[in-house]
């Protein structure tokens, strides 16, 4: 049970009613979140102060999956101790995540309990329909709000225009801010996203200014940036782990290194996002298997004549279709194998304890 004055406390750091405690907390464990996350520890803030702790033993099983390890973002139980240790991660009640880098299946978190998912992307040569496409359909599968942050409006001689045409891209119920981060009136309308017992995690490219703009929510330079490169809009990676830091709007914020890869964990739902125009229009067709190539009556194939569809979209959404039914099996497939082997070890824990738990 918290009391009044700890769970004003815990507030400072994102707790909300979206977090449920157990009603059965060991007697002196206390709540806290973890901020950083490290090779060889976790440093967690208890809405006080900022300190390190190491994670119980069963979380540094090799067998165990990574998604149920701590995680930035994450409350936790700690464990009397020096160090304490992290003993029970609370249930999350959001989590973005993608999947890992390389052939064998892997989800990665991102974050975890946040409210909203702000996407930056500049106004200079970062801008990126095709990449927001991509970040649309992991966000929408997370449970958070998107939020698109459009940095660098000041380099943008026709504000208005470029702001229709990224709602062309967008669903209607996406909202769009365009900003300079490196001012505190212009980013003053993210407000509403960081106050208190909110978070928010901030994702996009190396250098489109995650950073700044956490720095200008701050206050002070707290976090390090760089120049990008001329040629591209580009820039290095001056983030280079996942924080979550307290703001003196009274909520929190997740900075993040830029990402370069966002696969798909194959739980996404295209329809249901921003393409769900495109599965309007399949399911006008003649045929319902219709692969909208040559197929009579096909209402895609009639909407990319007319213009209605952009071709640019339509590959997209093939792309990441076909990317998503790939990791659905993969998830599928590593889902039946952990089953699988839960089932053996149990029946071979059994056949032990038969033969030898009596001797």
């Amino acid at each position: 049970m918290l009391t009044p004055e700890l769970r004003a406390r815990l507030a400072r750091i994102g707790w909300s009613d979206a977090i449920v405690l157990p009603e059965d907390v060991p007697s002196g464990h206390l709540p806290a979140r973890v901020i950083i996350q490290h090779r060889n520890g976790y440093v967690v803030h208890d809405g006080a102060s900022e300190f390190t702790v190491q994670p119980a033993p069963r979380f540094l099983k090799r067998s165990l999956d990574p998604v149920e390890r701590p995680a930035v973002g994450d409350f936790v139980l700690l464990k009397p101790g020096k160090p304490a240790q992290i003993e029970t991660v609370l249930p999350r009640h959001a989590t973005l995540s993608r999947a890992a880098a390389g052939e064998r299946y892997q989800r990665q978190l991102i974050a975890t309990n946040v409210d909203s998912v702000l996407v930056l992307m500049g106004l200079d040569g970062d801008f990126n329909p095709r990449r927001l496409e991509r970040y649309l359909a992991l966000i929408q599968a997370s449970g958070a709000t998107c939020v698109v942050v459009l940095t660098k409006a000041d380099r943008h001689d026709d504000l208005d225009a470029l702001l229709v045409d990224v709602g062309e891209v967008l669903p209607p119920d996406i909202i769009v801010h365009a900003v300079n981060a490196k001012d505190p009136d212009s980013v003053a309308v993210l407000h509403p996203y960081l106050g208190t017992g909110r978070t928010a995690v901030v994702v996009g490219s190396s250098g489109v200014g995650k950073s700044t703009l956490t720095n200008t929510l701050l206050g002070e330079e707290r976090q390090a940036t760089k120049a990008v490169r001329e040629h591209d809009s580009r820039g290095r990676h001056t983030t280079t782990f996942r924080a979550l830091i307290p703001l003196p709007q009274g909520g929190c914020l997740i900075d993040t290194p830029g990402m370069r890869e966002l696969k798909l964990t194959g739980e996404e739902d295209l329809q249901a996002g921003q393409f769900a125009d495109i599965d309007s229009l399949a399911m006008q067709c003649r045929f319902g298997d219709c692969a909208h190539q040559s197929e009579p009556g096909c209402a895609v194939r009639v909407a990319l004549d007319s213009g209605e569809l952009d071709p640019e979209r339509w590959a997209n959404y093939q792309k990441l279709r076909d990317e998503l039914q790939a990791q659905a099996s993969s998830l599928e497939a590593q889902l039946k194998r952990k089953s699988e082997a839960k089932v053996l070890n149990k029946a071979l824990g059994k056949r032990l304890n038969e033969k030898y738990g009596h001797r």
